[in-house]
């Protein structure tokens, strides 16, 4: 029997709770569905100093960089601020080796306040992705934070954004699947 595909999913948001963990988690818990392993990286709990000192050094660090290089496919979700993904998820990004998604498939997932902020998703977060030259950047998602509701149970979504959100979760999941 072969092991499971493993992902690892990282949340760029540095508030909780947020829009985009929810978003996250919605996309976790259909991974876990499809019987693959799932580890979150709450970017915003690696300790700020290592982060913004690049401390490659950091044991916190090292271990969500090894995370990153374990795992089959990566999910990176982000809110959008100032038009590109957040500060702290840059600085992490910017500690990954230069060739960190080599072989990986890749989902993008985004968040904001208004639909001008659709544009980080290929002008800022694509670019980046592939400079750290993954296998396959799937489309990827941006929902408006209106279209993402937070409750005690977790996130609930518009019945519109769910099928968008689905139909991305779907190709990521075959993307990692003809890689094997």
């Amino acid at each position: 029997m072969t092991e499971p595909l493993s992902i690892a999913i990282i949340t760029g948001s540095p508030t909780r709770p947020s829009r985009t963990l929810g978003l996250a988690q919605l996309v976790e818990q259909r991974l876990t569905r499809e019987g693959l392993r799932t580890r979150v990286i709450h970017v915003r709990d690696l300790p700020p100093a290592a982060l913004l000192h690049a401390d490659f050094n950091d044991p916190a660090i090292k271990e969500a960089s090894e995370a990153v290089a374990q795992a089959d496919g990566i999910v990176i979700a982000s809110p959008v601020y100032k038009a590109a993904y957040t500060g702290v998820l840059k600085a992490f990004i910017d500690l990954l080796p230069q060739f960190a998604l080599r072989g990986k498939v890749i989902l993008p997932l985004l968040t904001g306040g208004t639909l001008a902020h659709v544009l980080a998703l290929d002008y800022a977060v694509r670019p980046v992705l592939q400079s750290l030259d993954p296998r396959l950047v799937v489309g990827g998602l941006f929902v408006l934070d209106k279209g993402i509701e937070l409750t005690a149970e977790g996130a609930r979504i518009e019945p519109e954004v769910g099928a968008r959100l689905e139909q991305v979760t779907q190709a990521f999941i075959d993307g990692l699947r003809a890689r094997t």
